[in-house]
């Protein structure tokens, strides 16, 4: 019996045919076309489910369910997708549109949320009964899972921990507020800092590194020139994890989860982020300097196939 896991993103929409294992079979990428009518996009998804059954000879009677993990704010009982702002969805009834055309049971929830709970089922947080995870990506995503089911609030828009308030009056955020978590931590952020500390300094071996030309610039070369010793490049890879462990304070104090996981494209640098990340993390928890126990800090596993995966555990719970 298999799954068919959907991540859906403002760029691409990834599919994946996963077995009970969490093992992805086989997997296919098309682009989303964002700003389309949400129908569109729909009868996109489905013909994506049932040509990559065709094309590797699977029946679609052998998928059992759907999962599809979407940015934004996603009504759990019956999968409406109240807000996706990247793709210009309002009051989007996925689940039910999906539904009619694969005649499947379609399960939907936020991408963030969905990540997690892959990595609980098949990831670096498997037997942990409550985990969270922090994605670092374009934004910054945040999930919790409690007992195998993920955490959505009552109304399905939580935990938004990209959209707490880190600095007052601080950055504008493209969610209309200023100084959400998101505009210091993500990875987008992190390019914007880089660049700043670069006009500030012409001799950063970060200009090197992005061979003079600052559109070269990406999330990868501050860490790379911090590892080189650069001291423009650490003053600004030091702040940048100060800025994540503000977050993961907050979540932390809030949850007090048993683990919690670090994903996206810069979770990729490991220890070199994790070690002084927890450091300026724990210090800071509630309790700490009393001898409270508090959760672990690790870098997820899954990586980029983490919604596939944890879209297709959607439909397996």
């Amino acid at each position: 019996m298999y799954f068919i896991g959907i991540d859906l993103g403002g760029t691409n929409i990834a599919t994946g045919i996963v077995d009970e294992t969490g093992k992805i079979i086989f997997k296919k990428s098309i682009k989303t076309g964002a700003g389309r009518h949400y129908s569109e996009i729909i009868a996109d998804m489905a013909e994506s489910c049932l040509s990559l059954c065709r094309e590797n000879s699977i029946s679609f009677d052998d998928i059992k369910g759907v999962g599809v993990g979407s940015p934004g704010t996603v009504q759990p009982e019956t999968g409406v997708i109240t807000f996706a702002n990247n793709l210009g969805f309002h009051n989007v009834p996925l689940k039910a549109e999906l539904e009619k055309i694969l005649k499947k049971p379609v399960y939907v929830a936020n991408d963030a949320n969905v990540a997690a709970l892959g990595e609980v089922f098949f990831g670096a947080a498997k037997g942990y009964k409550f985990a969270a995870m922090i994605t670092l990506g374009t934004g910054v995503g945040g999930g919790v899972v409690i007992d195998g089911k993920i955490y959505e609030g009552f109304n399905g828009g939580g935990p938004e921990i990209g959209h707490s308030i880190i600095k007052y009056d601080g950055k504008l955020c493209n969610c209309g507020r200023h100084g959400c978590l998101e505009q210091y931590a993500s990875a987008t952020a992190l390019v914007h800092q880089a660049k700043e500390a670069m006009l500030n300094n012409k001799d950063s071996l970060m200009w090197k590194l992005c061979e003079g030309n600052i559109d070269n610039l990406n999330p990868r070369i501050p860490f790379d020139a911090s590892k080189q010793g650069d001291q423009t490049a650490m003053a600004v890879v030091d702040q940048y994890i100060t800025y994540i462990s503000y977050g993961l304070t907050d979540l932390i104090n809030i949850f007090q989860p048993e683990i919690v996981l670090i994903g996206g494209g810069v979770s990729g640098e490991g220890e070199y982020l994790l070690k002084p990340l927890r450091e300026k993390t724990y210090v800071n928890c509630y309790g700490y300097a009393d001898g409270i126990k508090l959760g672990k800090i690790e870098k997820a596993m899954l990586g980029n196939d983490a919604g596939i995966i944890g879209a297709a555990a959607l439909a397996m719970k």
